[in-house]
């Protein structure tokens, strides 16, 4: 079994694997991977098949698979297992070949990916939302907006943003995306990774970058805004779902990670449903 760190030019080997899974969870994406390859200190494992090998926040070692794990060898996996702590993220639909009695299966609330309809987050529509759409009319009111394709004309725009956002962090970048969201920005083309940036008052004040995880869903991988513009993030996500393909029936905006700020957060968008993801470790 052959080691190397995860690189840009691993690309070629992981891009279409990873989509061919079909299942829209953010780490099935060759960009989410590669830009956090340093947060997570990513090695491509290959041998009988590929994973990628990782290191979890709280210092778990995990695999990820690059492929339909209902195609893959048991006996194989049960092997390279053993020098790690569990596989990650499997979907409930493979779980199916885990046998209960020589396979332990578990998840974490932090771990799931939250879904919202593209359609409901176009309109804001419903008591629920009411909020959200109180805050999308006081934008519209109170301050001259405009939205452009995030393009390379737009990028030193998008990396004010960012470092402004930075700043008004409380922690410190080590502790923030902010590494992996400059990047994104900075080879988003190369990634096939794309977004829209949005003026207020004729300042940039906030950008959205991801990329199609499959026909019907839209991952949003970083949403970077300026405080001071009020009602800026419900704007953004609004105008966002509106011009998103009519295929694109869900966005997914990742998980919360167990942060309950972040918790919060999503979930006060009204999530259609939460995607669980399971770790599959040995008994």
């Amino acid at each position: 079994m052959h080691s190397e760190p995860l690189t840009f030019a691993h690309k070629d080997l992981l891009f279409n694997r990873l989509r061919a899974i079909e299942i829209p969870i953010s780490e099935f994406s060759f960009a989410n991977i590669y830009l956090f390859r340093h947060t997570h200190h990513y090695e491509i494992i290959s041998g009988k098949d590929v994973f990628l090998r990782g290191r979890s926040y709280n210092g778990s070692i995990y695999l990820i698979p690059t492929s339909d794990l209902r195609n893959v060898d048991m006996e194989y996996l049960a092997g390279i297992i053993d020098e790690v702590d569990y596989i990650y993220p499997v979907p409930e639909e493979w779980l199916t070949v885990f046998d209960r009695n020589r396979w332990e299966i578990s998840s974490t609330e932090g771990d799931s990916d939250y879904f919202y309809s593209a359609e409901k987050m176009s309109t804001y529509a419903g008591k629920k939302l009411h909020k959200k759409k109180n805050l999308l009319n006081f934008f519209r009111k109170h301050y001259r907006h405009e939205v452009l394709p995030l393009t390379d004309n737009h990028l030193e725009d998008a990396l004010t943003i960012l470092d402004i956002w930075q700043e008004e962090s409380v922690q410190n970048p080590e502790e923030t995306d902010y590494a992996a969201c400059r990047e994104g920005l900075m080879k988003a083309e190369e990634l096939i990774l794309c977004g829209g940036i949005y003026y207020a008052e004729g300042e940039p004040a906030g950008f959205l970058l991801g990329e199609e995880l499959n026909r019907e869903t839209f991952g949003i991988h970083f949403a970077k805004a300026l405080k001071r513009f009020k009602g800026i993030y419900q704007y953004m996500f609004n105008n966002f779902a509106s011009v998103l393909p009519a295929s694109c029936t869900y966005i997914n905006m990742e998980q919360d990670l167990g942060i309950q700020a972040l918790r919060h957060s999503k979930t006060s968008y009204m999530p259609e449903f939460k995607l669980e993801k399971f770790r599959v470790s040995l008994r």
